[in-house]
């Protein structure tokens, strides 16, 4: 496990200007993985809509710019800092992420589910930049098209496939979590942001006439983010459920002793991506349907609701 201290922070905005100057929008992130600036509307009633309109600081993913001296002013409002988010959607690059789990605990195989897909639609992932997660996972780095908008996503496309796009960020290589280092894979750092496969984008995106929701409406503090998973309309919960059937069906795979770690963990990615309201009662009735007792299950919920949470701020699409 990586050591944070005194010389962490400058690391960090180091690397971080580093990325900017590839033309990768960044801000600070704690060793949470979360928003290192406090929302500047934090206990407002009712509860304040900003992105940053305001001019203040603290508005999570949408802080993140790559001009220098406004980089150095975030970090200097946020001293104790160990890392930086890299927002996805945003040009040049148009990032998408593709975040790849592993959960040998449960024989979770994120890249061997991504192999699976590659061949059932007919596509590649081209080499491109890597880096490596102190659990032992993998972000691959893609870019997408400008007439392209990829939401945030948790479990959709199989177990364990997690995906960034508008609204989300990635934790960049450099940055030191309470976990460990995010690294870039050997061999990937001189690779540029591969584009992503047509085949794949078509997986990653709504079809036409159906509105792309990403994982992070607002700022964080704000009573629509992610954490919170306010629902925005009629069709939020279908399409909650649509983003969150990987999850259900994790859930339902759990054996005895697995049931409850198993609805936390689904529970936990559904509440950083934005739906976990939206999906709890799914979860729920999947969760009992494995045995797992009603009053357990909900409880389990609440608990991941409340660690995702984040001193009251969000998790923005966090991987």
């Amino acid at each position: 496990m990586a050591t944070i201290d005194r010389q962490t922070p400058t690391l960090a905005l180091a690397h971080a200007l580093a990325a900017a100057g590839r033309g990768l929008p960044v801000f600070p992130l704690s060793a949470t993985k979360l928003p290192a600036l406090r929302s500047p509307h934090r206990g407002e009633q009712p509860p304040a809509h900003c992105r940053g309109e305001c001019g203040l600081p603290g508005h999570g993913v949408h802080d993140a710019t790559t001009d220098p001296s406004a980089v150095r002013a975030l970090f200097a409002a946020a001293p104790r800092a160990t890392g930086y988010g890299i927002a996805c959607g945003r040009a040049p690059h148009r990032l998408i992420g593709i975040d790849l789990d592993v959960d040998p605990a449960y024989g979770s195989d994120a890249a061997g589910a991504l192999r699976q897909l590659a061949l059932q639609h007919l596509f590649t992932i081209p080499p491109t930049v890597t880096v490596l997660t102190p659990s032992g996972g993998r972000h691959l780095w893609l870019t997408g098209p400008a007439d392209a908008t990829v939401p945030n996503s948790a479990g959709r496309l199989a177990p364990g496939i997690d995906i960034r796009g508008s609204g989300g960020y990635l934790v960049g290589p450099g940055s030191v979590t309470a976990h460990g280092r995010y690294r870039l894979a050997p061999g990937t750092a001189h690779l540029p942001p591969a584009p992503c496969p047509r085949a794949l984008l078509r997986l990653l995106t709504p079809p036409p006439g159906r509105t792309a929701r990403t994982g992070t409406s607002s700022a964080p503090g704000t009573a629509t983010g992610p954490a919170t998973g306010t629902r925005s309309g009629p069709g939020a919960p279908a399409t909650a459920a649509r983003r969150g059937e990987g999850l259900v069906q994790f859930v339902l795979a759990a054996h005895e002793g697995q049931r409850n770690t198993r609805l936390f963990w689904a529970a936990c990615r559904a509440y950083e991506h934005g739906f976990g309201d939206a999906l709890a009662d799914a979860l729920t009735a999947a969760a009992v349907r494995t045995g797992l007792p009603e009053h357990e299950a909900r409880a389990a919920i609440a608990s991941a609701a409340r660690l995702t949470s984040g001193r009251g701020g969000e998790a923005d699409g966090a991987a």
